[in-house]
């Protein structure tokens, strides 16, 4: 099999994503930290490459003693500066090697969350525990059946409690994973929801991460029964030249690459319906 072979988009399943990308996380926990880690931080919230805190965006609203729990934590830096801030959080993440990192650091720090290793599609805990659900490029991305995700979000937190979360953008899609003048040229159909997969010389996936537009994200979240508040693009900030992945100056001058999705559970609302329970509701999972 040839490298043209090994990278590709092609549909891939539930069981397949969450093997590939459990045993992806485990394998690279310890080379993301050493390259991503002093960029995080130990005991900050950063919502995205662009560099934006939570400290000053406050998206979340007034955390101060509020039960919170942050999706697909990875090293629980989110978490740890939660609890500074007077909140409750709970972090859980499906890789243990990331979970491996985020017990070191709160040895390190001192500041100690409770830690979870579970599947964002079935959450060991129970309706409407938490009164905030965050995620900074968490776990999202890299689900088959995103709507059940947000369905499960919903159904522990209580009414009125937000969620929000960042994603890729969906319009970076289009094009290259490049930097780079390469990745300024459209290559790939919006509109294809078609799975980005490395995989072995066997082809079998060792990394999925999935794509949906922004009309699949706001209908996965409508469905499952969120109210939308707003939607953050984060433009590149001047003076910021650190490059990560295909996240760089040249082309954050030129258009986003992140999206968060400010949402909230209404007051009153009730748990998604059998419908969201399935995961089949919309459009987004029926195209992913």
């Amino acid at each position: 099999m040839d490298d043209d072979e090994r990278v590709l988009r092609r549909r891939v399943g539930d069981t397949e994503a969450r093997r590939a990308n459990r045993g992806w996380w485990d394998a690279d926990a310890d080379d993301y930290q050493a390259e991503h880690g002093a960029f995080l931080g130990e005991v900050d919230f950063r919502w995205c490459p662009e560099g934006l805190r939570e400290s000053e965006a406050r998206l979340l609203g007034d955390v101060a003693g509020r039960r919170v729990l942050e999706v697909g934590c990875g090293a629980a830096s989110c978490a740890r500066w939660l609890a500074t801030q007077g909140a409750s959080p709970v972090a859980f993440d499906l890789s243990a090697g990331m979970l491996r990192h985020a017990a070191r650091a709160a040895g390190t720090t001192g500041v100690r969350v409770p830690l979870v290793q579970a599947d964002a599609l079935a959450l060991p805990f129970a309706e409407a525990s938490f009164d905030i659900a965050c995620t900074a490029f968490g776990a999202i991305p890299f689900v088959d059946d995103s709507a059940a995700l947000m369905a499960e979000v919903h159904r522990v937190l209580r009414p009125g409690g937000r969620w929000v979360f960042s994603v890729t953008h969906p319009m970076r899609w289009v094009f290259l994973d490049d930097p780079g003048e390469g990745g300024l040229t459209a290559v790939h159909s919006y509109f294809d929801r078609s799975p980005y997969v490395e995989q072995d010389e066997r082809g079998v996936a060792s990394y999925v991460e999935q794509h949906r537009t922004l009309g699949d994200r706001i209908r996965e979240l409508i469905d499952a029964g969120f109210r939308l508040l707003d939607l953050v693009e984060p433009e590149w900030p001047a003076g910021h030249r650190e490059t990560w992945g295909q996240w760089s100056p040249l082309r954050g001058r030129l258009f986003p690459g992140t999206a968060i999705f400010v949402t909230e559970k209404p007051a009153g609302s009730y748990p998604a319906g059998a419908a969201h329970r399935s995961g089949r509701a919309g459009t987004a999972s029926e195209s992913g």
